[in-house]
């Protein structure tokens, strides 16, 4: 076994290769002016079929978990999800999967696959201070009660638990909640009120980024108390983390080991948001997976508490133009139109173990797009068990059907 320290140093070398590879392969691509003489052509080309059933057999069993697959074959086979095998598990720890109201299309895949899921997140809420031990609740309008219900008939073990933002709260606010017990003591009684008034299961929380490294103690603090106060209703904790290690570099993130095993036997479980690892100001993959690895073993290299961290996997892309260092994320539906109006060829990157193609814009010149793929999102479940953590989908509208074949 490795100590805890060289575990550290281990990763502080795989995170200094990884970022000395990632700067390579970006100079790379952007680099290379000009696309292959047959990209002009392929526009002229037939459109291309999407399969509209859905399938006796999953996606491992029709050989679509490939590191080489076809643009033809995506968009043919994205939609055709095995139909007889929607309530089996392949994947058996924890799956959390984030839904949001303007991506309605989560909605549906959290009825559909149900089964697959131990825990879903609506992105529905948010808590305002309006004053000294006054606290507001809003985004209840997005709460649907009668879809709550269809999701607990597909899975009686499902847990609903919406997400919850500390919205517009100031420094001030926080001080004045830090140092008062009333404060935190009321805050914990509302949400434990507001989850037994809509029929919750908990929270996933989303606080810890907005004080950046101040105040830590007093933030762990207060969770601990909101988290017993949860725990005394059988309602849930989901904490939402951010890397462990920063991305693009090997530094320690905003949330480290120190923090994690001061609220490890408190939270149900982490959320970890291993993803958005690049930017449009340094393009390139969205979640490396050496730097996934990374992150939870920064975290927990003795394996302590590893069942309560939720990697996290991105069902959406991004889309980087080589002019002006511009980047916009890409979903789905978007991205198979991409595929067909382009037709590119798909290339793999052994090392970060995510697909990307190359396509060029008429007069927006030349661009790059990271996007899941079946093989993408198998090697991160195959890490996932590895290591022996849940996961957690950011989020369950944006990807394509055929993924929760994989789950």
């Amino acid at each position: 076994m490795f100590s805890g320290q060289e575990n550290l140093d281990m990763q502080k070398n795989t995170m200094r290769l990884l970022c000395t590879s990632l700067s390579l392969t970006l100079i790379c691509w952007l680099a290379e002016g000009t696309l292959s003489k047959t990209d002009a052509k392929k526009g002229a080309t037939k459109s291309l079929e999407e399969k509209m059933l859905h399938s006796d057999k999953n996606v491992q069993d029709r050989g679509l978990v490939v590191v080489d697959p076809k643009a033809k074959d995506i968009i043919l086979e994205h939609r055709s999800y095995c139909s007889k095998k929607m309530k089996e598990r392949h994947f058996l720890g924890d799956v959390l999967g984030y839904i949001t109201p303007w991506n309605s299309h989560g909605y549906d895949i959290a009825k559909i696959f149900g089964n697959k899921f131990t825990l879903i997140s609506p992105v529905w809420l948010q808590v305002k201070r309006r004053g000294k031990e006054r606290f507001q609740f809003t985004g209840l309008h997005d709460a649907d009660k009668g879809w709550m219900k269809d999701v607990r008939k597909t899975s009686k073990n499902i847990k609903i638990v919406p997400r919850i933002l500390f919205d517009g709260w100031t420094y001030q606010d926080f001080e004045s909640v830090f140092g008062s017990e009333d404060e935190i003591e009321e805050l914990s009684e509302n949400m434990v009120l507001l989850a037994k008034n809509e029929n919750f299961d908990g929270f996933v929380v989303e606080v810890w980024s907005q004080l950046g490294n101040q105040k830590q103690t007093e933030l762990i603090h207060l969770l601990i108390h909101l988290s017993e106060a949860l725990h005394e209703a059988q309602l849930k904790l989901i904490l939402v983390i951010p890397p462990a290690v920063a991305a693009g570099t090997n530094q320690p993130g905003m949330f480290t080991k120190k923090e994690f095993d001061q609220l490890a036997s408190a939270v149900d479980s982490f959320s970890l948001m291993t993803y958005d690892y690049s930017t449009p100001q340094r393009p390139g993959p969205n979640s490396p997976i050496p730097w996934v690895r990374a992150c939870v073993q920064v975290l927990d290299p003795d394996s302590k508490w590893r069942n309560k961290i939720l990697l996290g996997l991105n069902f959406y892309g991004m889309d980087y133009s080589a002019l002006g260092a511009s980047g916009e994320p890409i979903l789905g539906s978007r991205y198979i139109e991409t595929l067909k109006e382009h037709k590119p060829k798909i290339v793999w990157d052994e090392q970060i173990a995510e697909h990307y193609f190359e396509y060029k814009k008429n007069k927006g010149g030349k661009h790059a797009v990271f996007y899941p793929t079946l093989k993408s999102i198998q090697l991160r479940l195959d890490l996932a068990k590895e290591l022996g953590t849940g996961i957690s989908i950011w989020e369950l509208g944006q990807g394509l059907d055929y993924f929760y074949d994989l789950l």
